[in-house]
């Protein structure tokens, strides 16, 4: 263990995710364990800018592990995009006497972590937080287990009234560059079909399906709809269906930002707990512009750069499996 880290700062930064606070706990009461000085910092790079910051113990953190959200807050910050920012956060930094970082985000929050190393002498662990599970370098991120869970009990309500009136239901999740929330909801609800970002679906082959069904008498369908995917979002999905087979009776549903709240689930909460834990010990080993992960349940620490650039699409056998299920 290093002797070079005594104080550490930990924050949340980019779009809230169930288990944030988690992650959070951990990384407290693993800094506590190591007798490390502990500050948590509001309002993700802005209230690093800013000097919203506060140095923490294990009370703060206690009964924060079964709330959605962050408690310390978060935001995207304008600010910390420019040089001149950046530097006044690092001189937040040096105020405290501030050894090491700990960021939980997504890649925007990455982005800026490792801009901000590159520049300063600070060392930098990522943690990934984000429902979309888009990030390289592990097989989940924080939030994605909790939001596929929300989006299948929304559609399997919605299925009720689907059954009830025979319609076609075009749900739509969150992922405006990855599909996976929409492909593993779409498994978990028994869903007919999926449109996601990564693949393109031929609209016409997709209405002879739908005649198809109907023919055999199935009398309904749930679609389970990607926001970013390139065929549009459910309503406009829902709109050239019934240009294309006057005959369906189809209707739109968007889930929206009900995928990111909540109290995380039991799989969150582990995963959290294991990286913050693993965020502090990697930063006592020496690591530095590194983001966390867990592969093959086995830890893993990435490059920013990589976690950055490399793409992480849905695995391919997971989406023929879709289709399979779904016929």
């Amino acid at each position: 263990m290093s002797e070079n880290i005594k104080k550490i700062a930990v924050l949340t930064s980019g779009g809230d995710a169930p288990g944030m606070n988690a992650a959070v706990r951990a990384v407290v009461r693993t800094a506590s364990y190591y007798d490390l000085q502990v500050y948590g910092i509001s309002r993700g790079y802005d209230g690093l800018i800013n000097g919203d910051i506060e140095l923490m113990n294990k009370r703060n953190v206690a009964n924060i592990i079964h709330r959605g959200g962050t408690f310390l807050k978060t935001a995207r910050s304008e600010a910390f995009r420019t040089v001149e920012g950046r530097k006044k956060a690092f001189e937040t930094l040096n105020a405290y006497d501030i050894d090491g970082l700990v960021v939980i985000g997504g890649n925007g929050t990455y982005t800026g972590a490792h801009i901000f190393g590159q520049e300063h002498d600070i060392k930098i662990v990522g943690i990934p937080g984000t429902i979309d599970n888009d990030i390289f370098g592990t097989d989940f991120t924080i939030g994605f287990d909790t939001a596929i869970n929300t989006a299948v009990e929304a559609v399997d309500k919605i299925r009720d009234t689907a059954d009830s009136h025979n319609r076609l239901f075009f749900i739509e999740v969150m992922g405006r560059h990855s599909g996976y929330i929409a492909l593993h909801t779409a498994i978990g609800s028994g869903a007919s079909a999926v449109f996601i970002p990564e693949v393109d679906l031929d609209l016409e082959d997709f209405v002879e399906n739908l005649k198809k069904a109907s023919r055999r008498n199935k009398l309904f369908n749930l679609v389970i709809i990607a926001e970013g995917n390139k065929n549009g979002g459910a309503q406009e999905l829902a709109n050239k269906v019934k240009e294309m087979y006057p005959q369906i009776d189809a209707k739109a549903t968007i889930i929206g930002h009900l995928q990111r709240g909540g109290s995380p689930t039991a799989n969150d909460r582990v995963l959290a707990s294991h990286l913050g834990y693993k965020a502090v010990e990697s930063l006592l080993n020496g690591a530095s512009d590194k983001a966390l992960g867990i592969v093959s349940n086995e830890l893993l620490l990435s490059p920013f750069k990589d976690a950055i650039s490399l793409r992480k699409d849905p695995d391919s056998d997971m989406i023929k499996m879709s289709e399979i299920l779904s016929l």
